[in-house]
């Protein structure tokens, strides 16, 4: 089983959105044959809590724009680790020391890479 077009398209929003407020290391995770909960991880970095914070802001703005709201949300508190379920797209936002340490891509790495250079629009996205 891979993502679905959709969870691919919510995602790279996501990433695009990240991407304006100059997130880290944006990288996305087809995990759906792993987990039955999600179908992509989507992990981001940022070296402060302000920053952490904003793209936050704007992948939140971005994808209501698109439909979609988060169904939960972890880390808003201290900001230096953000998580935005989506259902089928889990939104990591880290501060860098933490991306560093808990090391995500290293759990992550026997699963397939979603490419994120295009910022398709999420079309149908939470409907």
């Amino acid at each position: 089983m891979t993502a679905t077009a959709e969870s691919v398209a919510l995602a790279r929003t996501a990433a695009a959105a990240a991407a304006e407020k100059l997130a880290d290391d944006i990288i996305a995770f087809d995990v759906s044959d792993q987990l039955s909960i999600a179908d992509i991880f989507l992990l981001c970095s940022a070296p402060n809590e302000r920053q952490v914070d904003a793209i936050v802001d704007a992948v939140e703005e971005h994808l209501r724009r698109h439909g979609a709201k988060p169904v939960h949300r972890e880390g808003e508190r201290d900001k230096r680790w953000v998580l935005l379920d989506y259902v089928d797209v889990v939104v990591h936002v880290q501060h860098s020391e933490e991306r560093a340490y808990y090391s995500l891509e290293r759990l992550w790495r026997d699963c397939p890479l979603v490419e994120l250079e295009a910022d398709e629009p999420a079309a149908g996205v939470g409907s």
